[in-house]
């Protein structure tokens, strides 16, 4: 009986702990509300105010800074309620020449191509993959 009541109150406390809504942050905390990435004028004071970037891009010098906030209620409940890349391009003087934003809005306009490489591989025979290349070779004639 006491094995049963065990049971009952582990599923009890699973069961509660996963109504709790939790907040879960990825890459860097930026509060756009408090933040405003416009004053910055130079690489050295963006990376006092943001620190150091989730990616630097060294052929087109650019900094990515990823943000993502969650909402999660359990494993089938998640919610992405915010989504930023902010990416800066610098001048030769390291000045920002351009600062772009793209949000979780801005995934949508993402097409995918349905083009597809033909895999050869797949279409030979257990055996032709084994033994495939035995007997198809010849050698070059070298008598002349």
């Amino acid at each position: 009986m006491k094995f049963i009541n065990w049971i009952i109150i582990l599923f009890s406390l699973f069961f509660l702990n996963n109504c709790a809504e939790n907040t879960i942050y990825s890459g860097k905390i930026i509060n756009d509300e408090k933040f405003n990435y416009l004053h910055i004028q130079h690489k050295n004071q963006l990376i006092n105010d943001l620190g150091e970037p989730n990616y630097v891009d060294p052929i087109e010098n650019k900094y990515f800074y990823f943000t993502e906030k969650r909402k999660v209620k359990n494993l089938f409940d998640t919610k992405i309620e915010n989504r930023t890349i902010l990416v800066f391009k610098f001048n030769d003087d390291d000045s920002i020449k351009s600062v772009e934003e793209f949000n979780l809005n801005d995934e949508k306009e993402i097409s995918y191509s349905k083009d597809k490489i033909q895999n050869n591989l797949i279409k030979k025979g257990l055996i032709e993959k084994w033994f495939g290349g035995i007997g198809k070779s010849q050698l070059p004639n070298t008598s002349n």
